[in-house]
């Protein structure tokens, strides 16, 4: 850690990302810091081509590693083409790299869980068996946020108890902490704590 504020890496890459120097910068993999990598995350996040982005995500994410940097990266371009996802969640959820694995999750939390939501989704994110904290906790916010928006294609997961005792609990204790749902649904969910 060099130690540069966020904000001052958000705004340097703004104007970094429209000079040359940022296609050589972001080929120089692997970075040596924290802020290279976040200056990386943020240059991807001012990209207004979607198939660039996409090109240079895939071959960026192998190299995070830590939450912050994997959680920051939201290209805006994402918000008017989500569909153009897909293909690229599902080879991330298979790609074995925790920080691979929670961007997925959080491309779905992010991206589908309004309009484009589809019942498949929380499906996907239940079946990710994983001793990974990083991931575990990406679940875990997933499902809250998911019973927020999604109350009843979701509320059948926590019914089943089908994900591990330690996503389902903590997904249980987010949502009972959350402002979005109602003192009866957070009533049901302490029900279905597992002990």
């Amino acid at each position: 850690i060099i130690g540069v504020r966020t904000p001052a890496l958000r705004k340097y890459a703004k104007t970094f990302a429209k000079s040359e120097d940022a296609d050589v910068f972001m080929k120089e993999l692997p970075h040596r810091y924290y802020e290279e990598n976040n200056l990386h995350g943020f240059i991807l996040c001012e990209s207004k081509d979607i198939d660039f982005c996409l090109e240079k995500l895939d071959e960026f994410l192998p190299y995070i590693d830590n939450w912050a940097t994997c959680d920051m990266l939201r290209p805006k371009v994402f918000k008017k083409n989500p569909e153009r996802l897909l293909p690229f969640i599902d080879k991330w959820f298979t790609s074995g790299e925790t920080y691979t694995v929670r961007y997925a999750i959080g491309m779905l939390l992010s991206y589908f869980l309004d309009e484009e939501f589809k019942p498949e989704y929380p499906a996907r994110v239940a079946s990710i068996v994983s001793e990974e904290y990083y991931v575990q906790m990406m679940q875990a916010w997933y499902f809250a946020t998911a019973l927020a928006k999604q109350w009843d294609a979701v509320i059948p997961f926590i019914e089943r108890k089908c994900m591990p005792k330690w996503v389902h609990n903590k997904t249980i204790q987010k949502s009972v902490e959350s402002y979005r749902l109602t003192t009866e649904q957070k009533e049901y969910l302490r029900t279905f704590r597992i002990f």
